[in-house]
Parts: structure tokens; C-alpha cells; sequence
């Protein structure tokens, strides 16, 4: 029997009532520094020093409004963000949508594999190429045979191995100063590599993955609670919509704070040193070594592989809900393989299929390449569709986007707009 919403239950003391609201928001930010966004950051430090730390502090206010518009769909309508779509909007659009989105996730999947291999290779002497398909079964079995509050719980607490390069950027001894200067005074290196790096910044922040999990978790969580049916799911109380931003924004924060670090500590190490010219996250791992001591190193590596595992789950599974809600086919992380076979298989294919793009000797760096590209066109009109769905009062009903989600949301859409033309002009 689905308990009523009045039923939830609210600690008095706030430091507990914050920390138990901490969930899908959390892990989502946490998801969004994944091997390959390790990577971008840690170009960006190496190629231009602290010059683009006040992308972090920027980009902060942008993502979490999207991703809160996404969080309160998802609370409100009692769907994942495809089905709360379907019945309103284009159906060619979103059928366009998953299929983009699928194909970018598993180039990133493949990227992130590629990363963590590479890592715990560094670190065990194992070769790489060992270390893909272990990896990959790993987080197909741990998603498909466990329950969902175990799931949830293992990737809630794996958000801890981005404390590594917090404390990788403070033993790299960085200039705070300088930091502080260029936190606070946001300019563009003159550089012609500045412009396509910082619209790899935002393409690499500001992912359309993060919007269909979002919402898919969201729902999950309501499902955990007793509330099966949409009908049981629809509405939410004023706790659980500040619940959802005090989860959407802390998961954003951290997010951002970890980019930040990455940045700091590369910018500390390898800008200062001349090594501007990297290309992966192994490079930046092992140019830490020499000049900031082998504990930067190892938790510089220990972070690439804790990050793939917690991001690899969040790419394959929003992928395979974003396709489940389109078609409406049973989907979700508590439901059995047998309920759920479709659901299943395509999360278990996008790892697979992530895992032979790998062995296949592709350039991970290509590779980001055409996710980045995928995700750039994509992001901009699925964004525009968020805030539509956001202040649709026949899927909202009275829980409407309020004004400063608007502003910021909207300014988020115009950015990612302008950055993603501004991709196709460097491209071509």
C-alpha cells in the first residue's frame, strides 16, 4: 500500500535532514566528473594555469537550474523526463534524442573505460587491456543484480573518491593568490585554444545525461518509497521540493569544486612546469608524480578509477531510461532482468558496446571528440525542452518553474546555445 505523502517523516535536527535529503542530486554532480571530464579539466589547467578557474564559480548557477528543473519534473509529473515529454512534444524529436544520446553515451563510456583502465595499470602494473572487461562486468552486474537502495547507496558513498583530487590539488602547493585573482576576475586567455577548450568546459558540465537521470532518479526514489502507479508518484509537498534543492544544489557544488581542484592542481604542477600539451588523464596522473610527489599521483589515479565506476552506472542507465520512458517499457533498477529485459539490455549493451570501441585501439581522445560534438547539438534544444516542460502548467500544474529557476535556466539554454555555435564554427 503506497503511503501518503503527509507520511514523510522530517528529522528536527537540520544537520540530519540535510545530509538524509543528499541522493540523486548528489550522485548526478558527482557523475558529471567522470574520467573524461577529468581529462577536460585537466587540459585546461595545464594549457592556460588558473586563467579558467572562474568557469567552475559560472557555470554553477546554470547547471543547477537545469538539473533542479529536471529534479522537480521528475517529483512533480511522476515520470522520467522522456515520458513526461512524450505525451506534449515532438515524438520524432525524442525519438532522435535517445538515439543521439545513446551513441554519445557510449563513446563516453568507452573514453571513461579507457581512463580507469589506464589508471589501475599506473597503479598495479596490470595491463589495460586486462582491466576493461573487469571493470565493465563489475558495473553491469553490480547495476542489474542488486536492489536499488543498494545501488543507490554504493554510488551515494563512492562520491567520497572526489575528495582525492581536492587533497591532490593542496600537496601540489598552488599559488592561492593567483587562484583567488582568477576565480574572482573571469577573463579569456588570449590564446587561440581558450575559446574551443572553455566550450569543452561547458559541453563537458552541462551534459544531457545528466538531465535524463535525473528525473529517472528522482522517480526511483518515489518508487522506493511504496508509490508504484504515476498517479501514486504525481504532486509533491513543499519538503520534498526543498529536499530536491538542497540535494540538486549541494551535488552541483561539489561538482563544481572538484572541477575547480582538478583544475588548480594541474594548473599548479603541469602549467608551471611547461607540460601544456596533454592529452589524457593518464598524462596528467603521471607528470603529477615528479613534481608533486607520489601521494598526488596515486590519489590523482585512485580518483580516475573511483570516478569511471560511479560515472559509467549514470551513463549507461540514462540512456536506457531516457529509451524505456519513450516506448513506456517496464524500466527500473529494483525491477528483476526478467521484468524489465528490454530496460536491462540496453543498459548491459551500452557498456558492452563502450567496452569493444575500446579494445578496438580508438583514440580516447577521438573519441571525447564525437561525444562532444553528439552532446553539443543535442544539449541546446533538449535544454530548450526542459524549461518548456518546466512551465507547462498541464504537466506542472501549479509547481511551475518560480522566476529565478527561469532566469538562470533560460540563461543556461542561451549559453550552451551560443557555445554549441560557436563549436560548429570551430570545427568547420
Amino acid at each position: 500500500m503506497n503511503e501518503p505523502r503527509t507520511a514523510d517523516k522530517h528529522s528536527h535536527n537540520p544537520l540530519v535532514r540535510y545530509f538524509r535529503a543528499l541522493g540523486p542530486g548528489l550522485v548526478t554532480g558527482a557523475s558529471d566528473d567522470d574520467p573524461s571530464g577529468v581529462t577536460t579539466y585537466a587540459v585546461a589547467g595545464a594549457t592556460f594555469g588558473t586563467g579558467l578557474l572562474w568557469t567552475a564559480l559560472v557555470t554553477l548557477p546554470l547547471m543547477a537550474a537545469i538539473q533542479l528543473t529536471c529534479a522537480r519534473i521528475g517529483l512533480i509529473s511522476g515520470r522520467g523526463l522522456a515520458g513526461a515529454m512524450r505525451h506534449h512534444y515532438p515524438r520524432w524529436f525524442l525519438y532522435a534524442a535517445c538515439l543521439l544520446l545513446l551513441v554519445a553515451n557510449i563513446f563516453n563510456i568507452a573514453a571513461d573505460l579507457a581512463g580507469m583502465a589506464d589508471a589501475a595499470e599506473m597503479l598495479t602494473g596490470l595491463a589495460a587491456a586486462f582491466w576493461v572487461p573487469v571493470f565493465g562486468a563489475v558495473v553491469i552486474v553490480a547495476t542489474v543484480y542488486t536492489t536499488y537502495a543498494t545501488f543507490a547507496a554504493w554510488l551515494k558513498w563512492l562520491t567520497a573518491v572526489l575528495f582525492a583530487y581536492i587533497l591532490s590539488a593542496i600537496l601540489a602547493r598552488p599559488s592561492w593568490p593567483a587562484a583567488l585573482r582568477d576565480t574572482l576576475l573571469p577573463r579569456l586567455p588570449s590564446d587561440a585554444r581558450a575559446l574551443p577548450t572553455l566550450v569543452g568546459i561547458l559541453g563537458t558540465t552541462i551534459s544531457p545525461y545528466l538531465f535524463f537521470w535525473q528525473a529517472s532518479q528522482e522517480v526511483e526514489e518515489e518508487r522506493a518509497k511504496g508509490r508504484r502507479t504515476v498517479a501514486a508518484r504525481r504532486g509533491a509537498t513543499e519538503h520534498e521540493l526543498r529536499d530536491a534543492r538542497r540535494d540538486v544544489f549541494t551535488g552541483m557544488a561539489f561538482s563544481n569544486v572538484v572541477m575547480y581542484f582538478i583544475i588548480l592542481a594541474t594548473a599548479a604542477t603541469l602549467f608551471r612546469a611547461g607540460h601544456t600539451h596533454i592529452e589524457t588523464s593518464r598524462e596528467a596522473a603521471e607528470a603529477l608524480r615528479p613534481l608533486a610527489g607520489d601521494g598526488a599521483y596515486v590519489l590523482f589515479a585512485l580518483g580516475l578509477v573511483g570516478t569511471g565506476l560511479l560515472a559509467i552506472p549514470v551513463l549507461a542507465g540514462s540512456a536506457s531510461f531516457a529509451v524505456a520512458e519513450l516506448f513506456a517499457w517496464p524500466s527500473g533498477l529494483d525491477l528483476k532482468p526478467t521484468q524489465a529485459w528490454r530496460f536491462y539490455t540496453i543498459l548491459g549493451g551500452a557498456i558492452v558496446a563502450g567496452a569493444l570501441l575500446e579494445t578496438l585501439s580508438l583514440s580516447a581522445v577521438r573519441m571525447l571528440f564525437l561525444s562532444a560534438i553528439i552532446n553539443g547539438l543535442l544539449a541546446p534544444p533538449l535544454m530548450l525542452l526542459v524549461m518548456l516542460v518546466g512551465n507547462n502548467r498541464a504537466i506542472m500544474g501549479t509547481g511551475v518553474n518560480g522566476f529565478w529557476l527561469n532566469v538562470f535556466g533560460w540563461g543556461a539554454t542561451a549559453v550552451m546555445t551560443a557555445a554549441m555555435l560557436v563549436f560548429v564554427w570551430t570545427v568547420l
